[in-house]
């Protein structure tokens, strides 16, 4: 007659199910690697001290890894909370980031608290968006009232409105509308475009012109302006489009075999962006006179006075696109922020997720660029500061970015085109010098500084 088997000391799945179901929301709340491992071995120290010995194997009696129990338990409640939209794994929010937690993370801000109050600030957004463009299209030299401005709308929807004198009215329609509707279209493309590449590189410096598609935009510029290269056929535009393709196309090429690590995409974009930054500089040197050179300097620094409805129409096609892929992929966008490593643990396809990131923001700087030039500061300085109002989930900061965005360089133009009247400023130096106290409040808030 066979002896009976060893007693076997309680297992740790046979813990309490409110212990078991605190480990379990414990693990799922910290994402990361060391944190999981931390939360196993508290749970397994705890497991001790209560049976008085080691946790066993259910068969053959060997010691099980209460470590390796508690990670796989974590893990497969977040991939749940992931295939169900990201429910479930914060008790604070329905994202992959715990509220507080984060490479960027800034705490939870007074519009992050419900869904009320994140609707609330978009909403408050979008007024201030609305307002503020009405607002900039009466600044300038020439005088505008609300009159004047409801007068033009009128005529163009058709209304019984007395119309204005073709001049006043051209003023409006064609110079101010335009500059003004392209200001918060490139605003919202940059201020998404930061926020995007700083989840993808796990960056805090990182800005939409880090991939040097600013830079291929701007020789591209330059060889049509300089060399009368496709000068007939493309213009400055269709030059600086091609010149960011280029640039872009060149980043990826370099980027082939490197499984798009957050480093080397740093590292590729600085070498293409130094790349095509010396070849501007070597066709301004060798071909451009005084007057050329100063008109590329000053388009090279953002300028929204060559703004027209036709350029407005390609980024009213292009913006919103990349904005909304941009917003599907907000879950991984909160992953990756936490690395690779993570982000594939939660089911996330990585290279997709990254690659998709890189042309969406590629395209849109590329259209952004190519329109107005490069301007500075927009991508860097939002992002950070809507994580300190809205929170660090990527679902709730990329909308309220956009708008943000939009404001912010609807009236940093407004101020260039009045500061110095009648001569007008480029936008990009505006953004700079508002852009770099506000940057470093940002940081001291941080407790960076």
């Amino acid at each position: 007659m066979s002896a009976d088997p060893p007693a076997l000391d309680t297992p740790d799945l046979l813990l309490p199910t409110a212990r078991r179901r605190k480990a379990e929301e414990s693990t799922a709340e910290r994402t990361t690697e060391s944190a999981a491992e931390s939360t196993a071995e508290s749970t397994a120290e705890s497991a001790a001290e209560s049976t008085g010995a080691a946790p066993h194997a259910r068969s053959g009696g060997h010691p099980a890894d209460p470590v390796a129990l508690a990670t796989d338990r974590g893990l497969r409640s977040t991939d749940r909370g992931l295939r169900s939209g990201g429910r479930g794994l914060l008790p604070t929010g329905r994202g992959l980031l715990p509220a507080g937690r984060g490479p960027f993370s800034t705490g939870r801000g007074p519009f992050s608290a419900s869904p009320a109050a994140r609707a609330a600030g978009f909403l408050l957004g979008a007024v201030a968006l609305m307002v503020s463009a009405a607002a900039a299209v009466r600044l300038g030299t020439t005088d505008v009232t609300w009159a004047d401005l409801g007068r033009v709308l009128g005529t163009r929807l058709g209304l019984p409105v007395e119309p204005l004198p073709p001049l006043l009215d051209s003023l409006v329609w064609d110079l101010r509308l335009p500059r003004v509707l392209m200001a918060a279209l490139v605003g919202a493309s940059l201020a998404v475009c930061g926020t995007v590449l700083q989840a993808v590189t796990r960056n805090a410096l990182a800005d939409p012109y880090l991939l040097g598609v600013s830079s291929g935009a701007s020789a591209g510029a330059v060889v049509v302006v300089v060399l009368g290269i496709g000068a007939g056929s493309l213009g400055v535009t269709g030059g600086a489009l091609a010149g960011a393709l280029l640039s872009f196309g060149l980043l990826l090429l370099l980027l082939r075999r490197t499984g798009l690590d957050s480093t080397r995409i740093v590292l590729a974009g600085v070498i293409v962006g130094q790349l095509f930054t010396a070849l501007t500089s070597l066709v301004l040197m060798a071909s451009a006179d005084a007057d050329t050179t100063r008109a590329v300097t000053h388009w090279l620094l953002g300028s929204m006075a060559p703004a027209r409805w036709s350029s407005v129409a390609v980024c009213a096609l292009v913006t919103p696109v990349g904005l909304v892929l941009a917003w599907t992929y907000a879950n991984a966008l909160d992953g990756l922020a936490f690395g690779s490593d993570t982000a594939a643990s939660l089911g996330i396809g990585v290279r997709q997720a990254r690659t998709l990131a890189l042309v969406v923001t590629a395209a849109l700087t590329a259209v952004a660029v190519a329109t107005v030039g490069a301007v500075g500061f927009v991508g860097l300085i939002v992002p950070h500061g809507l994580r300190f109002l809205v929170g660090p989930l990527h679902r709730v900061l990329l909308p309220h970015a956009a708008l943000a965005g939009a404001v912010f360089l609807v009236w940093t133009d407004a101020l260039a085109r009045v500061a110095f009247a009648p001569r007008e400023v480029p936008v990009g130096v505006i953004t700079a010098l508002l852009g770099v106290p506000l940057f470093l409040l940002v940081l001291r808030k941080r407790g960076e500084l």
